[in-house]
């Protein structure tokens, strides 16, 4: 197991390398920019990407303001944490529409819209980016693989361009842990 254990930490470890560092940097720009205007920043993933959504929540709303009682706090709001309008929502409307529908409850221009996506190609996640798209938000992805169609329509992406859905995974709870550190300072 020895060889397998290396082997995964390899990938993790190269996947880091090569990620591009001025989309993270751009990233961190954006949610800084959205903290100091009031915008709110709603996020979204499915799966292991909708706990990654909710671990940002967590991490920005409390982490990176805790304590912080001088400055301007983020306004995190995950999508997917909403457990019965998302299956009121599946049920009554399509699961394709759980996360664009609660986005034409609250969206206000300028605000921020990031989707989480292994594939770039969940068809909730690009919906709700193609409205944020249309009612003037800006919008981010995370992403992995080759980036999908997430890739291509949000405005600011960090792809962990690996296919592999748990190193893409990986990628994007280390970049929530990174940035929040770098935006509590």
């Amino acid at each position: 197991m020895i060889e397998q254990i290396n082997g995964y930490f390899n990938k993790l470890k190269s996947t880091l390398d090569h990620l591009d560092r001025k989309e993270i940097e751009q990233f961190i720009n954006v949610l800084n920019k959205a903290r100091e205007n009031g915008n709110q920043i709603f996020i979204m993933g499915n799966g292991g990407s909708a706990s990654t959504a909710s671990h940002f929540c967590c991490d920005f709303n409390k982490g990176a303001c805790y304590g912080f009682d001088d400055k301007k706090r983020f306004k995190f709001i995950c999508l997917n944490d909403n457990i019965p309008t998302m299956m009121a929502y599946s049920n009554d409307v399509s699961y394709d529409n759980v996360f664009v529908e609660q986005l034409k409850n609250f969206l206000q221009p300028n605000d921020v819209v990031i989707g989480i996506s292994g594939s770039g190609n969940s068809k909730n996640v690009i919906k709700a980016i193609e409205y944020a798209n249309a009612n003037r938000a800006l919008t981010m992805g995370l992403t992995g693989y080759s980036g999908g169609k997430l890739r291509e329509l949000a405005k600011y992406t960090v792809n962990a361009n690996i296919n592999d859905m748990q190193v893409s995974e990986d990628i994007h709870m280390i970049l929530c842990h990174m940035i929040m550190q770098i935006v509590s300072k």
